[in-house]
């Protein structure tokens, strides 16, 4: 509500008085839900400075991956329904998956950096704790991105092929940033919600996965926690400055992002296919390649898509900035579960 319009609508011989009132209580309401929010900026960066931690600590040294053990759970690969393959070529694939699993967050960390800095450009001096929460979201995206790339060359030297992912990463951010700041907002909240059920529902007490693997999970995870409280801060601002015609349309943007996501994971399951037959050494019939490209789309498109998308929290924010859009989302969701 606009100042002009709680003066405008006063009249009568007391409606000084009331406009005054009406006036100091909107004042009031301003106030209160800016201290609240820069509370809430201040909490969430203070308790990122606790969970704070260096990849030298994770990775490196006597800290190395057990090729023995599977490093993801089946609920998020999928490869136990594939009867083709035996026991050790399952468990290859897993290890592929894996390999996919933190190249693809890489790949997702490289567009959200550069828009929280952008979001950093807008925010500026006008809520220092927000400018110093987002700042240490970028710091950490940018050190996500450093601790994928290591992982990638310990799996390399690790698991004896080579497994191509999608990219080059930098063409699909450009993609993915061409998009409405608010539909890249978006994304990365389906993302950061995803990572928070993947790690919570299926990894956290698995107890039959490599350990280091879990690790590089479990940390990667805590650090997502306050970016999941970030970005949904961050969604909220965007869109509080935007008409309904204009979040609708960034709405409508995002599920072209999903669109490309989409794309990239249909390529990343033709090139675990082309991993798993140089890990195995084996030539996989038409009838084998379907079977494995059909269960292997299933099980990325559940991991990626649907996992985002059906969070409750990434719904509840849509409906907050759009009402009834949460229904738009869980039905191109079906797309993908």
């Amino acid at each position: 509500m606009a100042l002009t319009d709680t003066l405008s609508t006063a009249d009568g011989p007391d409606s000084g008085f009331d406009s005054a009132v009406s006036l100091l209580q909107l004042v009031r309401s301003m106030r209160s839900t800016d201290f609240r929010i820069a509370e809430d900026y201040q909490s969430i960066w203070q308790t990122a400075n606790r969970i704070n931690w260096n990849i030298q600590d994770l990775i490196g040294g006597d800290k190395r991956l057990n090729f023995t053990q599977p490093f993801l759970p089946d609920a998020l690969v999928g490869i136990n329904a594939i009867q083709c393959l035996s026991d050790e070529e399952k468990l290859k694939l897993n290890q592929i998956r894996g390999n996919s699993y933190l190249s693809l967050f890489g790949l997702c960390e490289e567009f959200i950096l550069p828009s929280v800095v952008e979001h950093i450009n807008q925010i500026r001096w006008n809520n220092l704790y927000a400018t110093q929460a987002f700042l240490h979201f970028a710091e950490e995206e940018s050190k996500h991105i450093l601790l994928f790339q290591r992982f990638a060359e310990d799996f390399e030297q690790g698991f004896g092929t080579v497994c191509e992912c999608i990219g080059p990463a930098h063409t699909i951010c450009d993609r993915i940033l061409n998009h409405h700041p608010l539909a890249v907002a978006l994304t990365t909240l389906h993302i950061e919600w995803m990572t928070q059920r993947h790690y919570l529902e299926s990894v956290r007490d698995n107890q039959g996965l490599d350990p280091q693997f879990c690790r590089l999970l479990r940390y990667h995870w805590l650090e997502e926690a306050q970016h999941a409280k970030l970005d949904a801060l961050m969604v909220q601002d965007i869109a509080r400055s935007l008409s309904p015609e204009e979040i609708e349309r960034a709405i409508a943007d995002y599920f072209t992002i999903v669109d490309l996501l989409d794309q990239g994971l249909q390529q990343q399951v033709q090139l675990d296919l082309e991993s798993l037959s140089r890990a195995t050494n084996r030539w996989f019939s038409d009838v084998e390649r379907a079977e494995i490209q059909t269960i292997q789309l299933q099980s990325y498109r559940w991991t990626f898509l649907w996992s985002g998308m059906t969070h409750q929290n990434v719904g509840r924010i849509f409906n907050e900035i759009y009402p009834s859009s949460e229904t738009q989302l869980l039905e191109k969701a079906k797309n993908f579960g």
